[in-house]
């Protein structure tokens, strides 16, 4: 247990609570660790989610299928991250998408209700923690949107426009980096990657903007 809560430390969902407090938190919210090999499943679309998973070890693929059984790869979960709030909060009756482990893993369920429920302690640490969830909430509400808005525009010009401008407004400069590769930025777009490729070039070439892998720098207007 000692290991596991010097693992859980990273993870923002515990972030203020101390060591010594964190044991005694995983034991309120009646924490259960779970271990898997690689390409195994975690969860299953359908199965209800009442729990939420921090990831400790390992990378986790989330996917969806149709009926078909067609399969879309939505994004990865790396060491500390946190899946299943949002379904928990939202008391999503059957989970849509579908969690398979790409490495070996080692992950801690931890039951929403009790999360959300004070004992008659009251800890300090557990406002910690329902404060530190609804931040996490508020922020993949906001990404959501974010998200969103920049799916609506419609070409891939302003769609990249509108995500690099937006990341130029929350680093507060006109350079940075972005957290994507270019498959990866094409996915979140929801664009072709040759097709955004090939509108980056364009747009470098008419002093827009520059770039090098995930570095960007948005160019004045002259």
């Amino acid at each position: 247990m000692e290991e596991l809560c010097y693992l859980l430390k990273r993870c923002p969902l515990f972030y203020g609570i101390r060591e010594e407090e964190l044991y005694t938190l995983l034991k309120c919210c009646a924490a259960r660790e779970e271990r898997y090999e690689p390409g195994e499943l975690i969860l299953r679309m359908g199965e209800a989610m009442n729990s939420i998973m921090v990831l400790a070890e390992g990378k986790v693929l989330v996917f969806q299928e149709d009926f078909w059984g067609q399969r879309e790869e939505l994004y990865h979960l790396g060491e500390g991250e946190v899946f299943g709030q949002s379904y928990s909060c939202a008391r999503t009756p059957a989970l849509p998408v579908q969690l398979v482990t790409e490495s070996a893993c080692r992950t801690v369920f931890l039951d929403y209700q009790r999360m959300i429920t004070f004992c008659s302690l009251a800890c300090d640490f557990h406002t910690r923690l329902i404060q530190n969830l609804l931040r996490l909430l508020a922020e993949a509400n906001v990404g959501f949107e974010n998200r969103g808005r920049h799916m609506s525009r419609r070409t891939t010009r302003e769609k990249l426009l509108s995500y690099l401008s937006q990341q130029a407004l929350q680093w507060g400069s006109r350079s940075f980096e972005i957290p994507y590769n270019r498959q990866e930025l094409a996915d979140y777009l929801g664009v072709d990657r040759s097709a955004m490729s090939s509108e980056l070039g364009k747009m470098k070439a008419e002093g827009i903007l520059n770039y090098r892998k995930n570095w960007f720098e948005l160019m004045e207007r002259r």
